[in-house]
């Protein structure tokens, strides 16, 4: 039985502003209890579905009959100003706003870039980043070092570039932009750093088709080349998705996990005790943090009876990836951090057809940072209390802006 409880959130920006950094707001965990979906008003003055459930979420993100595409009418976007919604429609859609066939067609040739096979192939290499940028915080003159800046940021921005063929020299330019576009700053704001991203982009791409490398757009280039046809303009979307998902969401990973362990360190002494654990305790941290929460949405394209709730087509869906890691109907104890609960089952990455393309390289990540971090610095500690970390309380990606640490 469905709850309406539009007029209980009604002002909340949503996603809601976590109040304790290891938990879900309040908010969210009244919702899951009184409805697994819940009807909720957006800031934007317009309404959608809430999933907060772990089962109803992932029969949401599996239903071919709710689009990602965000052009549609009735898509639940935050802010649904007129200028907003002429730039979604007056652009090609990103691989995470196709549906169907076409979303397919565009993620079958790059899914291959990101097999288990292919990316062992990367791990000396991620292996000799992680450890130069720990050889230099350990040749630091002063502690406390902010592992942000010395460690979380530089290496998946360093191994994306490698990957995708982007000068790391470049690097400053796209965090920059990357960091504007999932703060929750004014739409202008973000429509600046958009359009400044994705004209780099086009410029990159531009200058790949003239001397493709030995990287993934550099395949791409030959693959389209050898059937006939060049798609610039989706080679730009793709360039766009893969550069600015695939460092930010690491790299908040990496602070938030460090600091995770540290602050619970019974379960961390089990990590270093048996590095065979480290898998099972990536899976459990992403389970635990689930950065991107929120941005999980879709619209009905019909009529749709999930968990006995009717949603009408044309009606917004929002699934909070963060409520259902934290749904005690799939998770024991969910507010428990525990490295050996084996939670793959978690939607950190997302489910369905639209999961995360670069997962296994996210965990390859974070598990090589984490083991070799806490391996050549044991005594690796906190400089300041939890509660004096400045948390990303106004980022769409959740994380910290600081991490001091020292040893």
């Amino acid at each position: 039985m469905t709850k309406n409880v539009a007029g209980e959130l009604a002002g909340l920006e949503l996603p809601v502003e976590r109040g304790c950094p290891f938990a879900p707001p309040a908010e969210y965990e009244r919702l899951r209890g009184q409805a697994p979906i819940s009807k909720v008003r957006l800031t934007s003055g317009g309404e959608a579905w809430w999933v907060s459930g772990h089962e109803e979420a992932r029969t949401v993100l599996a239903d071919p009959r709710f689009s990602s595409d965000k052009r549609k009418d009735g898509f639940p976007l935050f802010t649904l100003d007129a200028a907003t919604l002429q730039q979604l429609r007056s652009q090609a859609p990103l691989m995470l706003g196709m549906d169907g066939e076409e979303h397919s067609a565009a993620r079958r040739p790059v899914i291959g870039e990101f097999t288990v096979k292919r990316l062992a192939a990367l791990r000396p290499r991620i292996q000799d980043i992680v450890d130069h940028f720990i050889d230099d915080m350990l040749a630091a003159d002063r502690r406390p070092v902010d592992l942000v800046q010395a460690l979380s940021l530089p290496v998946p921005s360093l191994v994306i570039c490698e990957l995708l063929g982007v000068p790391y020299t470049d690097h400053d330019f796209f965090q920059s932009r990357t960091t504007m576009l999932v703060r929750r700053t004014s739409m202008e704001d973000r429509r600046r750093a958009f359009a400044e991203l994705r004209a780099y982009l086009d410029d990159l791409v531009t200058r790949k088709e003239s001397e493709p490398g030995d990287d993934l757009f550099g395949r791409q280039i030959a693959r389209q080349r050898q059937k006939g046809a060049l798609d610039h303009a989706g080679l730009v979307s793709l360039a766009f998705l893969l550069l600015t998902a695939g460092h930010e969401t690491t790299a908040n990973m990496i602070s938030l996990g460090v600091v995770g362990l540290l602050s619970h360190p019974e379960q961390l002494a089990l990590v270093k005790a048996d590095s065979g654990r480290m898998p099972m305790a990536v899976e459990e941290l992403l389970r635990y943090f689930t950065i991107a929460d929120g941005v999980t949405s879709r619209v009905a394209t019909e009529d749709v009876q999930i968990g006995g709730v009717s949603i009408k087509a044309g009606e917004g869906v929002i699934v909070s990836g963060l409520s259902a890691n934290w749904d005690p109907a799939a998770f024991k104890d969910p507010a428990e951090l525990d490295v050996e609960r084996g939670a793959r089952h978690h939607l950190a990455f997302g489910f369905g057809p639209h999961q995360c393309l670069g997962q296994n390289l996210a965990r390859m990540e974070l598990q090589i940072v984490f083991d070799t971090l806490f391996r050549r610095i044991p005594t690796l500690r906190l400089a300041v209390p939890v509660e004096d970390l400045p948390f990303k309380a106004d980022a769409v990606i959740y994380g910290v802006h600081e991490l001091p640490v020292t040893w």
